[in-house]
């Protein structure tokens, strides 16, 4: 009774992000009960793998005691200080310290925030900020990629390049342009990565031009991977010749590894393995692993000089109430105790073996693609491998892909163009990662045995 109560209530009055609302009312919630390890139990008693670790974000796994006993010694302590009027907590300072100890080259000043879309909409405040402070008023032009996620809010939500993120909202707004992403299993340049590098770059300075030159442009914004566009890996070297052309042009190169950071891919950032050092980085999610909200903006040197040489003895009037929370900083130290105590070298071997396994699918004739980079993954469906024939429009495969998959106790991120992605938690076993492949193979011969994908296939 407990349990339909609580779906009514739900139903009622709690809006659900990027849900059809309508639809929400129609369906109900699945209640999440309980969760340990790699483990979620939902309110009936079903256990499931959580392949997508919640939302790619619980990267040292559920229930891990030395977080929820340093969450639970900060509430005691000190709940709550602000980082206004140059107050402060000791587990924001030592927090920051350590993530510039480990972030690439000389991103040595930590910004925090909430969560992924205000680490965002920070680092375009701190870029027009940066550009005014330089006297170049006129470089207020941004560029981004198409398939790209680059948070939900006013302004994140025009940066990302996602259709649902616009619709409705008047999105983008004038001054966020995109290029094409480099997505290699649909590139029209083939798949040959120093292709698909040639047309990135020549599309990247034709979009500049175009926009009015690089006096114009203030950032380039990128996920090392396309996180919510479908789990796209571009070429070993794209990055790195992205990031070529915004110094060569004086555009500001800003990484989001709001997904990919904290050991999603295998290093702590997906940067470090290019070489690349942004001006500015965004992260969240595996910062806590998703037990508190968190968010962080990493500054280089020259962009957090040239602001605070800028602002002289004025406030730069950037903040949040919630900025370096004592508790949310307190979980992200003993988060990256776990990173560097065993954890990222787990998540590098599990990595290994899930992508190994779900190559294993290929030969199943649903399966077009599979791609990733350490514990983040996915496999592409068709309906044709020759001519790469999306699944049905009609089928909804996102819908069906994921009830198929929660049935047979797995948690994947099933996307509306019959993309499965997966980032399971870095504390995966063989055993667990094994069982995913299992269950995502099972959950493939079921969706082939649907009578209007057959006619589809045929």
């Amino acid at each position: 009774m407990l349990s339909n109560s609580l779906i009514e209530q739900d139903r009622a009055h709690l809006v659900h992000p990027v849900a059809s609302w309508r639809g929400h009312e129609a369906t109900g919630v699945r209640l999440l009960k309980s969760a340990k390890g790699a483990t979620v139990t939902d309110a009936t008693g079903h256990q499931l793998l959580d392949g997508f670790a919640g939302l790619w974000c619980v990267n040292a796994g559920y229930g891990q005691e030395s977080v929820i006993e340093a969450a639970t010694k900060q509430l005691r302590e000190l709940p709550y200080a602000t980082g206004y009027f140059s107050l402060g907590s000791e587990p924001a300072a030592r927090l920051a310290a350590r993530l510039a100890d480990h972030a690439p080259g000389d991103l040595n000043h930590v910004y925090f925030t909430l969560g992924g879309s205000d680490a965002v909409d920070s680092t375009v405040r701190f870029a027009r900020y940066y550009w005014n402070a330089r006297g170049l008023p006129q470089k207020d032009q941004f560029i981004s990629v198409q398939q790209g996620y680059h948070g939900s809010s006013t302004v994140g939500a025009g940066l990302t390049a996602l259709p649902a993120f616009h619709a409705g909202f008047s999105l983008p707004l004038d001054w966020q342009h995109k290029i094409s992403s480099h997505y290699a299993y649909r590139n029209p340049v083939g798949n040959d990565p120093q292709a698909i590098i040639a047309a990135s770059v020549a599309e990247l300075r034709a979009k500049i031009d175009q926009i009015g030159g690089p006096e114009r442009v203030a950032a380039f914004y990128v996920e090392p991977i396309q996180g919510s566009g479908g789990v796209l890996v571009p070429p070993k070297g794209w990055i790195a010749a992205m990031r070529a052309v915004c110094t060569e042009l004086d555009i500001l190169f800003i990484a989001d590894e709001v997904i990919t950071g904290f050991g999603r891919t295998g290093p702590l950032f997906a940067c470090e393995e290019e070489g690349v050092v942004p001006d500015m980085m965004t992260t969240a999610k595996g910062l806590t692993s998703g037990y508190v909200p968190m968010g962080a903006v990493f500054l280089s040197d020259h962009v957090y000089d040239t602001i605070a040489d800028g602002a002289g003895a004025a406030a730069v009037g950037h903040g949040y109430t919630y900025s370096a929370h004592p508790v949310s900083a307190a979980v992200g130290l003993a988060v990256l105790d776990l990173y560097e105590d065993g954890l990222l070298e787990n998540g590098r071997r599990m990595g290994a073996r899930l992508l190994a396994g779900l190559q294993g699918l290929s030969d199943h004739p649903l399966v077009g693609d599979v791609r990733g980079r350490g514990m983040l993954a996915a496999i592409e469906l068709v309906t044709d491998k020759q001519s790469k024939t999306p699944l049905p429009a009609a089928a909804q495969p996102s819908t069906r892909i994921f009830d198929r998959a929660w049935q047979n106790g797995l948690v994947v991120r099933a996307f509306a163009q019959g993309v499965i992605g997966y980032a399971p938690p870095l504390c995966c076993t063989v055993a667990e990662i094994d069982q995913i492949v299992e269950r995502t193979r099972q959950t493939l011969d079921q969706t082939l045995d649907d009578p209007d994908i057959r006619a589809a296939m045929r």
